[in-house]
């Protein structure tokens, strides 16, 4: 098997996950048991985690997606409040992401969509309420869906990203 195979055959996959071992094999000019041994490597070591879409999120009603910036008090950052922290976002199923981090004087982001506004301040006074002893500032950015976009969401530009 060709040593970039794996590779080449990610890139494939970020511009149209849904195409068929068949036609991959014949893409990357390999055969077919070729690309499913290596789809099923790349999903054993986890270098594919998830096959999924990317809708129109205005289409599917979404307005508004936000991102909010908390900066965690620094003595609380422990396993105990990171297992919390995961068990409250997963309480939201419109947070697509939430990680610790740094920047902006702040220690954790979350991405969120929402159908209005009204209901992205009902969700950022719920956390302000909910971690108000943990938190020292929270903080947001929201964009507008389908306004003032110069490069629309998708995965499929990481195809070009040298690896």
């Amino acid at each position: 098997m060709r040593k970039e195979l794996p590779l080449q055959l990610l890139r494939e996959l970020l511009k149209n996950s849904k195409r068929s071992d068949r036609d991959l094999a014949k893409v990357l000019k390999v055969s077919q048991p070729t690309i499913t041994r290596t789809r099923h490597k790349l999903e054993k070591n986890r270098m594919v985690e998830d096959y999924t879409i990317i809708p129109n999120f205005k289409k599917m009603g979404f307005e508004i997606l936000a991102l909010t910036f908390v900066k965690m008090r620094s003595e609380i950052l422990t396993p105990q409040t990171m297992e919390e922290a995961r068990k409250y976002a997963a309480q939201f199923p419109n947070a697509i992401f939430a990680s610790t981090g740094e920047g902006l004087g702040m220690t954790g982001v979350i991405i969120s969509f929402h159908k209005n506004y009204t209901d992205y301040h009902n969700k950022l006074n719920l956390l302000r309420i909910d971690w108000k002893e943990l938190a020292d500032d929270i903080q947001g950015f929201v964009v507008s869906i389908g306004t003032g976009e110069f490069k629309r969401f998708s995965l499929t530009h990481l195809k070009d990203v040298p690896l």
